[in-house]
């Protein structure tokens, strides 16, 4: 994958699959340090130790459709090739949470990617799932949660035009706030 939003997306696949109902993305870049931090939480089904430990390892998947799982290891080791660790913390029954770090300025780090492109393709894609999305940028923040939108629509789909329009547009103000004024590398 050559860009984060997209391993992001693959995350939250994952977290799908384990039938979450809620799944909170937060991305947070840090100038001043020179950071830049992806965490992924879900409460999906959890993984035991034992799967925890083996998830890194691209011949382990729990996906019918391959066989294989490159997601995890490959972003695992574009993190640890930009000075950067990858975490992942779950239990059965209590979710799981993916932490990624990258130092930000890193010549090898992957660019961020279209994070408002991602977030609106998991919002439409997965209506029934619960979106909190989180993204800062020093002392800009953008703060979404899909709970008011969807309460407000009642049976309204979020693919209906206007519904998406406005979507887009929240998310893409939001995230572009969130850079303002921000030196991009």
């Amino acid at each position: 994958m050559r860009e984060l939003a997209l391993h992001i997306l693959d995350i939250a696949e994952n977290s799908i699959e384990a039938d979450a109902g809620m799944v909170e993305i937060s991305v947070i870049e840090s100038t001043a340090q020179d950071r830049l931090a992806i965490c992924v939480t879900d409460d999906g089904k959890g993984m035991d130790a034992e799967t925890v430990a083996r998830v890194i390892d691209p011949f382990v998947t729990h996906r019918t459709t391959r066989k294989v799982g490159l997601g995890i290891p490959l972003l695992k080791e574009a993190a640890e090739a930009c000075h950067g660790s990858l975490a992942i913390q779950s239990a059965p029954g209590q979710g799981t949470r993916l932490t990624v770090d990258f130092q930000r300025s890193h010549i090898d780090r992957m660019p961020l990617g279209d994070l408002a492109a991602t977030f609106i393709t998991l919002l439409i894609s997965h209506p029934q799932t619960h979106w909190k999305f989180y993204y800062q940028v020093d002392d800009n923040a953008f703060d979404f949660d899909d709970a008011p939108i969807k309460n407000e629509l009642g049976d309204i789909p979020l693919t209906e035009p206007a519904v998406l329009s406005y979507l887009k547009n929240v998310l893409t103000d939001g995230v572009t706030q969130a850079q303002a004024a921000v030196p991009q590398i």
